[in-house]
């Protein structure tokens, strides 16, 4: 069974659960994968309880209220991950790339393997894209911040951002517009940065947030988003590694 470690946001995950089914469509209900969504949506906000941050995850808290509220969520992240352990998942997803940050941590105190969202977006990326090609990232401004992709990418790939006025008035607000239920709003206002990416001769486009693909594909069949060779779904790719994984069973 697939434990899914949900809520970071709920319609993230349920993004997720949807792509798994559809993608993986049976002709009887019990061809469907077993999966178990927990959409534990009162773990802490991610971005906010992120600290200074540099380029080595060992120098993540610039002060003692930084490292409090760094292991206020690990400490949610893991009593959400128990549950899914407990409830006989054979690994862990979690829909959420900001939340990546404390993968590793995360991880050593969870028993059974969590798979590492951007590190599939990047596997799926070696084998689709030339090594030194750019590519764009469209993400939060906490996973930028944490450069959970840049640690990555960077050996392989030159990694592209919006500029800081694009960031505010395009990406954060279309995230936050999905998050609230406006995803025609959010279709729109994410428009300006995925021109400007385009226009900087990006190869790829990572949604980097799993809102971002609700915004982009949400009027557009499952077929439209698999033929949209630009963009890379995180949330696509984590559920082809989640039934590889899962066949193997």
């Amino acid at each position: 069974m697939i434990g899914i470690l949900g809520g970071m946001g709920t319609q993230a995950g349920l993004d997720f659960c949807n792509k798994l089914a559809i993608q993986y469509r049976g002709k009887i209900d019990q061809d469907y994968p077993l999966f178990f969504l927990y959409n534990k949506s009162n773990i802490p906000g991610r971005p906010e309880s992120i600290g200074k941050t540099t380029g080595a995850l060992s120098n993540r808290f610039e002060n003692i209220s930084s490292k409090k509220k760094y292991e206020k969520v690990l400490k949610s992240l893991v009593d959400g991950c128990k549950k899914l352990e407990k409830a006989k998942c054979k690994f862990i997803v979690i829909p959420c790339n900001t939340a990546h940050y404390w993968y590793e941590d995360l991880q050593k105190k969870i028993k059974i393997p969590i798979i590492n969202m951007p590190k599939e977006v990047f596997n799926h990326t070696k084998k689709n894209c030339k090594t030194n090609s750019k590519i764009g990232l469209l993400a939060t401004e906490g996973t930028l911040k944490t450069k959970v992709y840049d640690k990555i990418f960077n050996k392989n790939f030159e990694l592209f951002f919006p500029n800081n006025k694009l960031q505010k008035q395009s990406v954060n607000k279309a995230i936050k517009d999905v998050k609230m239920g406006n995803v025609k709003k959010a279709a729109k206002e994410i428009q300006p940065a995925i021109n400007y990416l385009i226009k900087n001769k990006c190869k790829k486009i990572i949604l980097g947030c799993t809102e971002l693909p609700i915004a982009i594909f949400a009027f557009k069949s499952i077929k439209t988003v698999k033929s949209s060779k630009i963009f890379l779904d995180p949330n696509l790719i984590l559920a082809n590694a989640s039934m590889k994984k899962y066949k193997k069973k």
